[in-house]
């Protein structure tokens, strides 16, 4: 992987959330501020129900912050139409998620394709097939996500995420429903398909070993974000 630039790819400030429930406001995130530059590698971690799937949500412009605001390629996300968020998304941004969110009535090379047809690109088919011979896939091209295991499936989003070759990478503890075993491989293509694409990396987990991969880590705790110095600190 090149060296990181000094441009930011992802700035926030301030962002603070809070919902209502039974009545009562509740506090998810307090003030957050955070800066990734373009071709970091940057872990999220927190404790079960800290914010941190919330916090990835609003970096991401899928969900929307309180106060403050989001700079996504130098954007503010508050200042976008939901159609715009999305198209920018579609252009820049590619998603891992810990529940794999694959259509369930498109074969794996079509839930690849999905991708590079929204987005009106041509030979879809072949870029989509390429990359999940990339991921060792070329065997289950046919296959619904109903017959693919776990792992297989989450190998088949990986290929959906980087087979447009994003600019920023968000990951929401990729790891979640898979056995140890199985984890770590789809980790070790993660990091291996990142470095090769140069992709800036955001990535939430629980896993002081995952975090341990990327170059920095920030801990989110009672909804505030600090800098730890190394993973599990």
């Amino acid at each position: 992987m090149s060296a990181p630039s000094l441009t930011p790819i992802l700035q926030a400030v301030d962002v603070a959330r809070q919902v209502v429930y039974g009545g009562d406001t509740l506090t998810i995130l307090r003030g957050v501020n955070m800066t990734v530059a373009t071709g970091e590698t940057v872990a999220i971690v927190g404790s079960s129900g800290s914010g941190k799937s919330t916090l990835l949500g609003i970096l991401a412009g899928l969900d929307h912050a309180s106060n403050g605001q989001v700079l996504l390629f130098g954007k503010s996300l508050s200042h976008l139409s939901e159609d715009e968020r999305a198209k920018l998304r579609q252009r820049l941004v590619g998603f891992v998620f810990q529940s794999f969110q694959l259509l369930p009535a498109l074969t794996a090379l079509e839930n690849v394709m999905l991708p590079l047809e929204l987005a009106g690109l041509r030979g879809a088919r072949e870029q989509a097939a390429a990359m999940l011979a990339r991921v060792g896939l070329a065997h289950r091209l046919g296959h619904y996500p109903r017959h693919l295991s776990g792992g297989e499936q989450q190998r088949v989003a990986l290929a959906r995420a980087f087979v447009g070759e994003p600019k920023l990478l968000f990951a929401d503890e990729p790891t979640g429903n898979l056995d140890a075993d199985t984890g770590a491989q789809v980790i070790e293509l993660l990091f291996t398909l990142n470095r090769e694409q140069d992709t800036t990396l955001v990535l939430v987990t629980h896993d002081a070993s995952l975090a341990a991969r990327c170059e920095r880590v920030l801990r989110l705790e009672q909804g505030k974000l600090t800098e730890a110095r190394h993973a599990g600190v």
